[in-house]
């Protein structure tokens, strides 16, 4: 099997969610269809940290999360030299989050029951 690919680069992914079995679902079925996903992180600031790290092209970022809001994590992340494209995430709808998801740098937001690799390649080909 091929990798995915973002612009003929290889899709790296930094998966960032306080829940270790969505963290794990997410793992199996981001690799299953090419995604290299070269870490995990539990909260904002360890995403900070380990997309600074790893350098991921992609961070696949939970909106609520127990230290900092994803909103926020997404701010930071993407005023970062080389930004990582940020996919937010969450088990609420992003009508349930309202203006709070515009303007903080993400791609855009993905509910956690529609995540497939298909969603996703569908997000980041839909703005490359």
């Amino acid at each position: 099997m091929s990798g995915a690919t973002i612009g003929g680069v290889s899709a790296t992914v930094l998966i960032v969610d306080d829940h270790a079995a969505f963290r794990s679902a997410a793992r199996a079925l981001l690799q299953a269809v090419g995604y290299e996903v070269v870490g995990e992180a539990v909260d904002g600031h360890s995403a900070l940290a380990a997309t600074r790290a790893l350098h991921p092209r992609v961070v696949l970022l939970n909106v609520q999360l127990p230290d900092v809001d994803g909103c926020e994590v997404s701010r930071w992340l993407t005023a970062e030299e080389a930004p990582p494209t940020v996919v937010l995430i969450s088990t609420r709808s992003a009508a349930d989050y309202g203006p709070r998801l515009h303007g903080c740098g993400a791609r855009g937001f993905i509910d956690k029951a529609s995540l497939t690799g298909a969603t996703l390649d569908a997000l980041l080909r839909d703005r490359d």
